[in-house]
């Protein structure tokens, strides 16, 4: 009762008409990153950054959710009308979705999506409202060899339940963990990979960097696959709205087994590309007979949507009770709240309950914002989406170079984002994923200090973290999550190498 205490005392914070504003320019302007392909979740929030230092936390942090939340919702309506995921967990929506729309029904396939996606959202929220806090209290159970356990878990978990090969995913954490050691040690001081430059001194913008690896990185592998906008009819009709919302219901257990696997995802770093995936997979698998997935199955929308939305809010809770993030979203988000002076942890609930339960109370509201909005602005979207690329590409360059220069006014930072430009369109085009390096850059410092402080602790001795039940569960579950999802795999593989007997 105690969280829900809190959580009307955070709608009391949360229902002002500047938070009420800001939800509403916050979900629009993330409909809009989701719409244009070459933007996308993390590189709209990192943008977006700058532009709040003049709000107070609470205010900067219901905007740039509820933005993230309007992205979400966006990269469906690009699936949908036109077979472009407008974010990468949305890819799994255009299996069923633009095969639906293609023959006439694409009213009723944005509503199921745009539905689901709200009722996954919504499961998230009160996933977080439960467990807020019993994760922060079970926090402050944590000394310094708990938490590099827990990042230890964080690392671990990308390398062995990602989807990219384990040893990509090692090069994206390691480089995040150099970029994160560039500037002055914390602990003793020394100065390291500066390499002569008084610009390096302070360390590489966390901003900046995520600005070139998923602004100028994503529109450079834009333009490098062509852009081909191939639309479908894209009128809401009010009828055929109620009639899909009516028939939304028939699809409950495709709906709870999804919001299931997106709660699951989003609270390991899974994430919600994962989630959409794993999740369409299971509701094929688990189908009855009928149409065939891929040509337009309703349960083939609900399915990815529930889960990429539940999933996507969910990566929230990590972030907030142990400051430590499981998507490239919530990293940047944490990267947000450190800029603002707040550190994410189990702390963050008792000095400042205000800021956390008005931020939990706002996501309930945006997303409800997000679902009226997007019925209402998809016909816009549409039209916006025929603007012709070479017109929207340069648009998104200036905003990148403005937002960059914009953290701390150095030209050196318009170097770093070209760079990190090149390294971004790098890492996709080799299939190397991106989030595990934000991932680094994030917790870098944090497991490097907590790393430090266990060895003084303990005289320089390992055992430290297996020195009590908790430290021990913890590396027990990182060093499982590390080893059995491969090895599991690899038994499999041999298993279906075998000849039949």
């Amino acid at each position: 009762m105690a969280n829900f205490d809190m959580l009307i005392h955070g709608f009391g914070i949360a229902i002002t008409p500047m938070h009420l504003l800001l939800m509403v320019a916050g979900v629009l302007l993330g409909l809009i990153v989701g719409v244009l392909p070459g933007l996308g979740a993390p590189n709209g929030v990192s943008l977006l950054i700058p532009l709040t230092f003049t709000l107070d936390p609470t205010a900067a942090i219901i905007l740039l959710s509820s933005m993230y939340w309007g992205a979400l919702f966006g990269g469906s309506t690009t699936s949908i009308l036109f077979n472009i995921p407008g974010e990468p967990s949305s890819v799994a929506t255009t299996f069923d979705g633009y095969p639906m729309a293609r023959n006439g029904e694409s009213t009723r396939a944005l509503t199921l999506a745009f539905m689901s996606a709200g009722i996954g959202a919504l499961t998230g929220v009160l996933v977080i409202t439960l467990l807020a806090s019993w994760a922060s209290n079970f926090a402050l159970r944590f000394g310094a060899p708990e938490y590099f356990a827990v990042y230890f878990l964080a690392f671990a978990a990308f390398i062995g339940m990602g989807s990219a090969a384990p040893v990509k995913t090692i090069v994206s954490l390691t480089l995040g963990l150099v970029l994160s050691s560039v500037g002055m040690d914390n602990v003793t001081g020394e100065i390291r990979l500066t390499y002569g430059y008084d610009a390096l001194l302070g360390g590489i913008s966390f901003l900046v960097i995520v600005i070139g690896l998923f602004g100028i990185g994503e529109l450079l592998a834009t333009v490098q696959e062509g852009l081909r906008f191939r639309g479908v009819a894209s009128k809401i009709d009010l009828r055929d709205v109620l009639k899909t919302v009516v028939e939304l219901p028939r699809y409950w257990a495709t709906t709870l087994r999804s919001a299931a696997i997106g709660i699951w995802m989003g609270i390991t770093p899974g994430g919600p590309t994962a989630a959409s995936f794993m999740s369409y997979g299971v509701a094929r698998s688990a189908s009855r007979k009928g149409k065939p997935f891929g040509t337009g199955r309703p349960e083939g929308i609900i399915a990815p949507e529930t889960a990429d939305h539940s999933a996507g809010t969910c990566a929230m809770l990590p972030m907030l009770a142990l400051g430590v993030p499981s998507s490239a979203t919530a990293a940047v988000m944490m990267g947000g709240l450190m800029i603002w002076g707040l550190t994410p942890g189990p702390m963050l609930f008792a000095t400042k309950p205000d800021f956390v339960w008005g931020l939990i109370a706002s996501m309930y509201i945006s997303n409800i914002v997000g679902v009226i909005l997007v019925l209402l602005t998809v016909p816009m979207f549409a039209a916006l989406l025929r603007i012709p690329f070479s017109i929207i590409g340069p648009m998104i360059v200036a905003i990148c170079f403005v937002g960059a220069y914009t953290v701390s006014n150095a030209t050196f930072d318009l170097w770093v984002v070209l760079v990190f430009g090149v390294v971004g369109y790098m890492f996709s085009r080799l299939d190397y994923p991106l989030a595990p390096m934000v991932l680094a850059m994030v917790l870098g410092h944090k497991a490097e200090n907590a790393f430090h402080q266990s060895m003084l602790l303990s005289d320089g001795s390992l055992g430290i973290f297996f020195s009590n039940s908790l430290v021990t569960a913890i590396m027990a579950v990182a060093i499982a999550l590390l080893v059995v999802p491969k090895a599991w795999a690899f038994a499999g593989r041999l298993r279906r190498a075998q000849p039949a007997e």
